[in-house]
């Protein structure tokens, strides 16, 4: 009883913001508020789509260039490094390790200030490299990577590449990424979410030439004297279908990634 309620708390909130991109600005007042869908979603859509010169298409194409590139590097390099933490033996091993998880213990507003320094002296301010290059790789990448590493490969699959003649190259991009798997999705889908849905950062480094598709929202939430909800509703569900598309693609990836091992018999 208590998984349903959660459940409900939780799905609640996404259903009734698609409900309400199907509808006029005047039912975001109503009390209770309505559980049908109206017939206002293309005009919603279409004035979401037309608003201040088309901010929120590129604020959606910009971000699916940024979150897609840090996706993919945080995955790379957070597998690379876990494996070589994991199975990998070299010296000041141990210290790397406990100073990539104290990184993890910092919060992301301290950095704020000297990142945004670091960006006006590169001269990289309202560019999208402000919003991808810091976040190419994280601490929680490389531990959650390692962490799995060390129970999913097993020592006698390296010393059976090494004596194959594999080098330490391709013993991970041959046998240690595939079983690496089912962490690379979840570690992707995860990073995806939140380089999707960051906004501090973005609000800080970019301006409304360069938006993101959290900050294009926030400008058409603010373009009127008084709130749009049905276009703030609905550009935040089309904000949200990205992000179902890919916890679908990822989801299948987990459940085939558990599936396989990385040791056949």
């Amino acid at each position: 009883m208590a998984l349903v309620i959660a459940l409900v708390l939780s799905v609640f909130p996404i259903i009734w913001a698609f409900l309400m991109a199907t509808r006029d600005n005047r039912s975001a007042y109503q009390v209770p508020p309505p559980l049908l869908p109206g017939g206002d979603f293309a005009d919603n859509v279409s004035r979401v789509l037309d608003a201040e010169n088309g901010i929120f298409l590129r604020g959606l194409v910009n971000s699916a260039i940024v979150a897609g590139i840090i996706t993919i590097s945080v995955v790379f390099f957070s597998s690379m490094a876990g494996f070589a933490f994991a199975k990998l033996h070299f010296r000041g091993r141990t210290g790397l390790m406990l100073f990539i998880i104290a990184t993890m213990m910092v919060p992301t507003q301290l950095a704020i200030v000297p990142l945004y320094l670091i960006m006006i002296r590169l001269d990289w301010t309202d560019t999208l490299q402000a919003v991808i290059v810091p976040f190419l790789v994280n601490g929680f990448g490389v531990f959650l990577m390692r962490q799995y590493a060390v129970t999913a490969i097993s020592d006698e699959l390296i010393e059976a590449g090494r004596v194959d003649g594999c080098s330490t190259w391709r013993i991970y991009w041959s046998l240690v990424l595939p079983a690496l798997r089912p962490a690379a999705a979840v570690l992707g889908l995860l990073t995806f979410m939140l380089q999707w849905n960051e906004f501090i950062w973005p609000f800080v480094v970019l301006t409304p030439n360069t938006p993101t598709v959290q900050l294009s929202i926030k400008i058409i939430s603010a373009a009127h004297y008084t709130t749009d909800y049905a276009m703030v509703f609905a550009s935040t569900a089309l904000a949200m279908l990205p992000l179902l598309v890919v916890f679908v693609v990822f989801g299948k990836q987990i459940i085939s990634g558990i599936m396989e091992g990385s040791v056949k018999e």
